[in-house]
């Protein structure tokens, strides 16, 4: 079985990874054409925050991707768009079709497509396909991760005051598990202590970024399945480390996601720890004296 942070693989598998791996590869490489030419695709579906939408190529290549990857391997899919099994039990792939939908409607590179397959809450393996950049990633459990079909080398071990930090969105409504008071306490601060700071709008990117050492450290406030497993496959397997805001180690039923380098981690945990609890925040740049009653806190209720 694997280990409490996923770092090995798994004996119980119903299916070889390495086959597995395959199938999804050459899936994805089918469908990457259709990903580069519906560029700049509009939303024509709002989903459940005011400001998140699908467009009709997110539907037509999950449905796509789902059908071969069940087909191949008989394990069911669990999709951005269509949902499926709960995530947090037995095997199943998990599908993002297009991550950064915001970005791929608008024409902006920085998106991709995000696969993994995931077995009792942590993923075996992942593939991030970012085709308007000319990168693919893969990963299974015990490493190593792999760029283009070449091996990455290790995570580098640096400073996020020596490279760039990546930070997810702060789209919210008022009802999520960390506050926008405090999401915006939290990237003010990181900017401060980082080098320099990057907001590429997918998390599939920064966590490839983080893997492949292009950035030091990646934080999201996002707790979606399709947004981190591929990603978290990918950091671990090139020595990473990854956790939720609070330190505990990673897994699909995480509320959030800080992957990095040893040394980076640590310091945008101690960042994050000295700001205190989510809770204590209920306006940009101010604490409240005590912390607000938990009954009170509507951003409990649920992320989004």
């Amino acid at each position: 079985m694997t280990d409490q942070t996923g770092n090995t693989l798994p004996t119980d598998l119903s299916v070889d990874p390495a086959e597995a791996l395959a199938l999804a590869v050459r899936v994805l490489d089918e469908v990457s054409p259709r990903f580069v030419e519906g560029l700049g695709a509009e939303g024509t579906r709002a989903k459940g925050s005011r400001n998140d939408f699908a467009t009709e190529l997110d539907l037509e290549l999950e449905r796509r991707i789902s059908d071969a990857l069940r087909e191949g391997t008989g394990l069911e899919v669990h999709g951005e768009e269509f949902g499926g099994p709960p995530v947090n039990e037995g095997t199943l792939w998990v599908v993002d079709p297009i991550d950064g939908t915001a970005n791929y409607s608008l024409g902006i590179p920085t998106t991709g497509i995000l696969v993994s397959l995931v077995h009792e809450r942590q993923p075996v393996l992942g593939l991030t396909w970012l085709p308007l950049l000319g990168m693919r990633f893969t990963s299974i459990a015990g490493g190593p991760l792999m760029e283009n079909d070449e091996e990455v080398p290790r995570i580098a071990d640096v400073s996020i005051r020596d490279v760039a930090l990546g930070l997810g969105s702060l789209n919210t409504g008022a009802r999520t598990t960390y506050p926008p008071a405090y999401r915006r306490e939290v990237f003010e601060q990181l900017t401060l202590d980082a080098a320099r700071t990057r907001k590429f709008g997918s998390t599939g990117v920064d966590l490839s970024f983080v893997g492949s050492s292009r950035l030091s450290a990646a934080v999201s406030f996002g707790n979606y399945a399709w947004d981190n497993a591929a990603g978290a496959s990918h950091i671990r397997a090139a020595g990473g480390v990854v956790t939720d805001l609070t330190g505990e180690p990673w897994s699909i039923d995480s509320q959030s996601i800080l992957a990095a380098g040893p040394r980076a981690h640590a310091e945008v945990l101690g960042t994050i720890r000295e700001l205190g609890e989510p809770g204590n925040f209920f306006e940009a740049g101010r604490r409240r004296a005590t912390p607000e009653p938990e009954g009170n806190r509507p951003w409990l209720d649920g992320e989004r």
